[in-house]
């Protein structure tokens, strides 16, 4: 009887074990990061960053419709390519940085559309519209460096989006070391980038203070 209970005591253990360890696998499932919360957000920003290429495409405001389309391209890379496909990377401080920078960024965008539009926009506005961006393009790009960095390891190892030879089409791509060259494509192309939307600044401020003075 000894023996029985002991064997009992030992099934129940093991019972409280095998519970514990799903409990623990589920909360390893949760650290995954905000899944669903996250593809909404993700989903909104897309749609808002497309209706902004349209009033480009559109000539309703006066930006520069390659820079709006590279813009719109490679944050919708950020979101779907990275952020949404690597789902390790939604927890990481790094994705905080780029959409706390993206949606500053988009709030004083779409005020300065609306006010402009209505033909009544406020200095104030204007003066965001081309100043915050130099504290808030390197956050948004430092941003999005980190996350695609935190997302190799995951890349790597899943061999996500990644197709290997042989195959019948003869064709092989490696998504880590596109990954890796995305990132070295910053290097050239944010210095541009940024001091263009320097000289737009200058260009834009010192008209208004011209104009402010002839009144």
């Amino acid at each position: 009887m000894a023996a029985a209970a002991a064997t009992a005591a030992t099934k129940g253990n093991g019972g409280g074990g095998g519970r514990a360890g799903a409990g623990e696998a589920s909360g390893t499932r949760k650290k995954k990061g905000p899944g669903p919360l996250a593809t909404a957000y993700l989903v909104i920003y897309n749609v808002v960053m497309t209706a902004g290429l349209r009033f480009n495409l559109k000539g309703i405001v006066p930006s520069s419709v390659v820079l709006t389309s590279f813009q719109v391209m490679s944050r919708v890379f950020i979101i779907w390519a990275v952020t949404h496909s690597v789902k390790e990377v939604q927890s990481e401080d790094s994705v905080l940085l780029f959409v706390i920078a993206w949606t500053i960024t988009e709030i004083i965008r779409y005020s300065f559309y609306t006010f402009s539009l209505l033909n009544h926009l406020p200095y104030l506005i204007k003066w965001a519209r081309y100043t915050l961006f130099i504290v808030l393009y390197p956050m948004g790009v430092s941003g999005e460096l980190l996350t695609m960095y935190a997302a190799l390891p995951f890349v790597r190892q899943a061999g996500l989006y990644s197709i290997s030879l042989p195959n019948k089409y003869n064709f092989s791509f490696d998504y880590y070391a596109f990954l890796i060259l995305i990132m070295i494509s910053y290097i050239p192309i944010f210095p541009q980038l940024y001091f263009h939307m320097i000289h737009q600044r200058r260009k834009v401020l010192s008209h208004t203070e011209e104009h402010k003075k002839f009144e």
